[in-house]
């Protein structure tokens, strides 16, 4: 078990630092399937019809928490753990969240083989979502620790993983899904058998290859202590002072309300553009369209938060919030116009910056409150990803529904939900204009240059 301590992950002279994104990514790339577990839901929705949902089967409305159960233990883990994750160092944390992740999928494999829902709540949804918490904030210090002249750059390219893990991971359900299907089973309990193992096995080159760096080490030509922005501390603060900053608690609105307006367009996707584009944009087209949306929410946290080094945290959360908003009350107009180019491309690029917003953030608390507790600030700050993972579908889903019921046209039903997810973003814009260096008060200790 020695191998797993701190000082065992220290690297040796030498050691090339392109190699610790490479760890980072074999996490985020398994814990990203997340995104794609609703390719289990219909499956789900037929353990006992088999060929259709017989009445003991589940519904999907108790099948869609799930994934809430999961994005809620994911922040709660996060919060809970960080600190965890700082005094244990990122080998330890990258095997918790492998064996959590992976026992989740077990768990959930009997619960299914038992036909008790209670089991996949308690497996995907609560182990599961504990995995995906500790794994997220696992390798955030360690990049920036090794990256500190392109901090943006490495946490992006890591949750870049994040993002694109379902590429992965719903293709490969599928396929194991039509390999183990028999006519007795859908083949759903055999694959998250065969996934939990698998994503085991792959995490755990994150955890053999990951190395922190020498203390005092920079990389060559970096220069500590030299700030290219205001906004950049020379201070720490550690993670029970840093809840009781208002940055923290603007930068907690900021993430809250980029995510919620971004699932405002992820979770309706496909119904959108076949609704807005009845006869145009066919049931195939619409999963085309959500597999591009899902090209550039990856794609966009690393472009995003690799120019975040550049112009800075706060001008390209402004750029998100700003160009954001413009973009979501353009949407239902592409729609009324038959606009089918400008649709897609809009789209585009909204989640690209719902994508960037998750990858920028670790900077942004890294700039403002050093780099010692990134990891437990970090953690607590993704509490308002489970708050927006709540509180975004529903807030879109119910706003629909009304709407539909107050004899709205499904196509112009959208109108109303993107302006004021398009009102969020401008909320979201002025909390980030809010953002100052943090007072000297709340430091702990001064980083000497």
């Amino acid at each position: 078990m020695s191998l797993l301590d701190r000082d065992r992950t220290l690297a040796e002279p030498g050691f090339n630092r392109w190699l610790v994104p490479t760890s980072a990514l074999s996490i985020h790339l398994a814990i990203g399937q997340a995104y794609g577990f609703s390719v289990f839901n219909l499956p789900m929705t037929k353990l006992v019809g088999l060929t259709a949902p017989a009445p003991d089967d589940w519904k999907l409305t108790q099948l869609g928490w799930i994934f809430s159960l999961a994005i809620v233990f994911l922040g709660l883990a996060a919060a809970f753990g960080g600190t965890w994750v700082e005094r244990a160092g990122p080998r330890k944390a990258m095997l918790a969240s492998a064996v959590c992740f992976s026992s989740g999928f077990l768990v959930s494999s009997v619960g299914v083989q038992l036909h008790a829902l209670w089991l996949v709540y308690l497996g995907y949804g609560v182990l599961g979502g504990i995995g995906l918490g500790l794994g997220y904030v696992s390798p955030v210090k360690t990049l920036i620790t090794w990256f500190p002249d392109r901090p943006g750059m490495a946490t992006g390219l890591a949750i870049m993983g994040f993002g694109g893990g379902a590429m992965i991971g719903s293709p490969l359900a599928v396929a194991l899904m039509d390999r183990f299907k028999s006519p007795t089973s859908l083949g759903v309990a055999e694959t998250f058998a065969c996934m939990g193992v698998g994503y085991f096995a792959f995490m755990l080159w994150g955890v053999v290859t990951v190395r922190v760096p020498p203390p005092g080490w920079v990389p060559e030509g970096f220069v500590p202590g030299v700030a290219r922005s205001k906004m950049i501390s020379h201070a720490n603060v550690t993670a029970a002072n840093a809840v009781r900053t208002p940055q923290f608690v603007l930068l907690w609105l900021v993430l809250f309300l980029n995510v919620t307006a971004g699932i405002g367009v992820l979770g309706q996707a496909s119904a959108m553009s076949q609704e807005m584009f009845p006869g145009r944009i066919t049931p195939s087209a619409a999963a085309g369209f959500v597999g591009l949306l899902s090209l550039f929410n990856m794609g966009g946290r690393f472009v995003w938060s690799s120019l975040s080094d550049v112009v800075g945290r706060k001008p390209i959360y402004a750029a998100y919030f700003g160009l954001g908003a413009v973009l979501y009350a353009l949407t239902p107009v592409w729609g009324r116009q038959q606009n089918i180019g400008l649709f897609v491309a809009t789209a585009a690029v909204i989640l690209s910056m719902y994508g960037a917003g998750f990858a920028t953030i670790p900077a942004y608390l890294s700039d403002l409150f050093g780099k010692a507790q990134v990891s437990a600030i970090h953690g607590r700050l993704l509490t308002a990803w489970s708050a927006a993972g709540v509180a975004g579908p529903a807030l879109v889903n119910y706003l629909r529904e009304y709407q539909l019921a107050q004899g709205v046209k499904a196509a112009d039903a959208y109108g109303f939900t993107m302006d004021l997810m398009a009102g969020l973003l401008v909320v979201g814009f002025g909390c980030n204009a809010l953002v100052r260096p943090v007072a000297s008060r709340f430091h702990e200790q001064e980083v000497t240059p």
